[in-house]
Formats: C-alpha cells, structure tokens, sequence
C-alpha cells in the first residue's frame, strides 16, 4: 500500500467527521444511543459497491453483510448470524439481496478454472449456472449472457434467503418482512430491481411455480 494512501484515510476520516458535525452537531451523539435499521443489505464484498453510498443511506440506516458474489449458504454461520441478529433483534422490515453486473465470483463460476481455496465458494454460483443453464447457453453474446447469470445467481440467492428459518419463522409469526433482489450496474451506477419480492411463503412458492413452468 501506497503510504500517503494510508496517511490519507486517517486524514480523510478528519475531515469526515468536520462535514457531519458542521451539517449536525449532535450528529455522533444520536449513533452513539443505538441503530433501528430498517434494511439489511446482502451484498457482493466488491470494493466498487459501498451500500450506504448507492443508495444514499447514512450511518445508521443500513445494517450490512457482504461476501463474495452476495451468496446465501445455509451453512454460512456468519450470514446466518448477521441474518438473525437482523429479523430478530432489530425487527428490520427489508432485506435486499444485489449483485451487481461484471461480479468477479460470477465470472469464475464461468469457467472452468480452479482459483484455489475460493473454489469451495464458487461451487456454490456453479450450482446456480447448472439451474439455468439450457436458457444461458441459449444466448450467443458472452457478455449477455455473463450479465443474465449475475441476475440468475441474485434470483436464487433471493429464494434460497426466503427458505431460511430464519425467515420462515419470521413469516409464520406475522412479522413484516420483505425480501428483495437487485443488481447494480458498476459501469452506470443505476440499481435494477428484478422484482424478486416477497414478504410471505404463499409469494415463494408462487416464484416456484413459475420457475417450474419456464
């Protein structure tokens, strides 16, 4: 790392908390009495999709998880941790689960290299693309249809979400909670809904239905 790069971030946080205080003075003081957040963001750990910013949120307003190509594993304790604490002790209303367009695990998963201990993850995005894979190798364009499996991988991760128990017991005690999936464009900055909504297990098996007939 660049060290005028490392200097930097400390500067950079300075002048941050200038810009909060000067807008806000109690600014620290309201995050420092606790969060409510009404979102809980799954996303990709790609550096180019900061949460909060591309949607405009401030601290305080988006509780977040990211990994690699914003997948929901069953065994992932560490999303299921963040996934509980979110449903059950915040009472968080939204979970929005985006990818985003030229996603790096998306693209492995593409091919047929090994990348080492990353591959354990990427089986995961493989067994997406064997899903669908008569409608993706239908579509000629590489690039098409890279941009079409980012939006599959997003679909499913929404659904596989949606199965947790987490979220079923949630839904069988009435709790309001609506899932989401989205895909966010690096090269536009504009955000694609893929109208994967749902807020109750009559909606996903719906979405089921459907997929069973495409």
């Amino acid at each position: 790392m660049n060290p005028d790069f490392y200097k930097s971030l400390i500067e950079n946080n300075k002048k941050w908390v200038e810009s909060k205080l000067a807008f806000d003075p109690e600014f620290f003081k309201k995050l420092e009495k606790g969060q409510q957040p009404p979102l809980l963001w799954i996303g990709c750990s790609d550096s180019r999709v900061p949460a909060n910013e591309i949607i405009g949120a401030q601290p305080g307003e988006v509780f977040v998880h990211r990994n690699i190509a914003n997948l929901v594993v069953h065994s992932d304790m560490n999303m299921l941790s963040v996934l509980d604490y979110a449903v059950n002790a915040l009472k968080i209303t939204h979970i929005i689960v985006c990818g985003h367009y030229g996603c790096g695990g998306v693209k492995a998963a593409m091919e047929n290299h090994s990348y080492g201990l990353v591959d354990n993850w990427i089986r995961h995005i493989r067994d997406v693309y064997r899903l669908h894979q008569k409608v993706l190798e239908e579509i000629p364009e590489p690039q098409q249809r890279f941009d079409r499996f980012v939006e599959f991988n997003t679909r499913e991760q929404v659904l596989d979400l949606a199965k947790t128990s987490i979220v079923q017991t949630a839904w069988k005690k009435g709790q309001v909670l609506h899932l989401h999936g989205w895909v966010y464009g690096v090269g536009t900055g504009i955000i694609k809904d893929l109208n994967v909504n749902m807020n109750c297990n009559s909606q996903l098996e719906e979405f089921y239905r459907l997929e069973i007939k495409d």
